[in-house]
């Protein structure tokens, strides 16, 4: 157990390193932060906090950074979310909620918002295709050998195939449309299956032979659809960032950024139904040990769907990038059930 004065000198050396980037000293905390001890005093317990682990010394002759133990401490036990201004709430809500449909257009505007407030990497996860409800289907001739497959859903997610259909016309493929969505809308999209499509069937028993070219080609395009789609903004952003600025390490980064695969690995790793810290190790992806990540869930009508991720170096401030990243997470949860629409 901490005693208050180390706590409260601890908490002086975060603050600190995270507005300057550079080690913090004894004499700076004396001076800086009205504690009423001495710089001799501090220095002695700067001392203990590094053999206690929350504080660690890059050079001899320098003065002390945060350790990850350091920081654990500070964002459990010292930090306190703020507040968001009456401004910055409507300018989010007027973003997120200008008229956008489609739920890609909601999340690029989200990591939009997350990198213009944080000044960092923002990374977006928009709801699962299969876990949505099917709201529309259309099947549109696009030439004599092509129908275009578009599909709907709830959250405003659009999907596109393209069937190799000959000679079927227009009136032909809205009767089909028209039944599929009558039995189609409202399931979600991994309750549909062949036998559930298969009922339709002897609605549509003039057009059989198309329906039972469909049907195969429907049942494999929904399973195909089931992928984590991810928005990512605000890479560049590291560069401005002390510990980022060897562009040998920023390349490394922006690699993993872009390898979705990795980053879907990253989102599945957190807890899906709450905020969540994690300060360097604690990531469990050796490239980004010098970083943290803010990460929250939100949700469509209670169920988890999507979650919005905040990366930047340890040294971000949590406060405000907490307070940000849960009302926008609790924005986009409105949204997406519906609340604003």
């Amino acid at each position: 157990m901490l005693s208050d004065r180390q706590i409260k000198i601890l908490e002086a050396i975060i603050s600190d390193f995270i507005d300057t980037a550079q080690p913090v000293g004894s004499r700076t905390i004396s001076k800086k932060y009205p504690l009423g001890i001495s710089s001799a005093t501090i220095r002695n317990e700067m001392a203990d906090l590094e053999e206690l682990g929350y504080l660690l010394q890059p050079h001899t002759s320098a003065g002390r950074i945060p350790s990850d133990l350091g920081y654990r401490l500070y964002v459990d036990s010292l930090v306190y979310e703020n507040s968001i201004s009456s401004r910055d709430k409507e300018i989010i809500q007027s973003l997120l909620l200008n008229k956008i449909i489609e739920a890609g257009d909601i999340a690029k505007q989200t990591v939009k918002l997350l990198t213009d407030f944080t000044h960092l990497v923002a990374v977006v996860s928009i709801p699962k295709f299969n876990k949505c409800k099917l709201a529309n289907l259309k099947l549109i001739k696009v030439s004599d050998s092509k129908v275009l497959l578009i599909l709907v859903t709830d959250t405003g997610i659009v999907k596109n195939i393209q069937l190799a259909l000959s000679n079927t016309e227009q009136f032909v493929l809205d009767k089909i449309s028209d039944t599929m969505v009558s039995h189609l809308s409202g399931e979600t999209i991994e309750n549909i299956d062949v036998r559930s499509i298969s009922k339709m069937k002897e609605k549509l028993s003039m057009f059989g032979n198309i329906v039972d070219y469909l049907i195969p080609i429907l049942r494999d395009a929904l399973k195909s659809l089931n992928g984590t789609e991810l928005y990512v903004d605000g890479v560049s952003n590291l560069l401005s960032t002390f510990e980022f600025s060897d562009t040998e390490k920023a390349r490394h980064i922006f690699d993993f950024l872009k390898n979705d695969n990795q980053l879907v690995e990253l989102f599945d790793s957190l807890p899906s139904d709450k905020l969540s810290i994690k300060i360097g190790t604690e990531i469990g992806v050796e490239l980004l040990d010098d970083c943290s990540i803010v990460a929250s869930s939100y949700h469509v009508d209670g169920n988890n769907a999507g979650r919005i991720l905040v990366l930047g170096p340890k040294r971000m401030d949590y406060g405000a990038i907490v307070s940000t990243v849960n009302y926008i997470s609790n924005t986009l949860s409105d949204v997406f059930s519906g609340i604003y629409l």
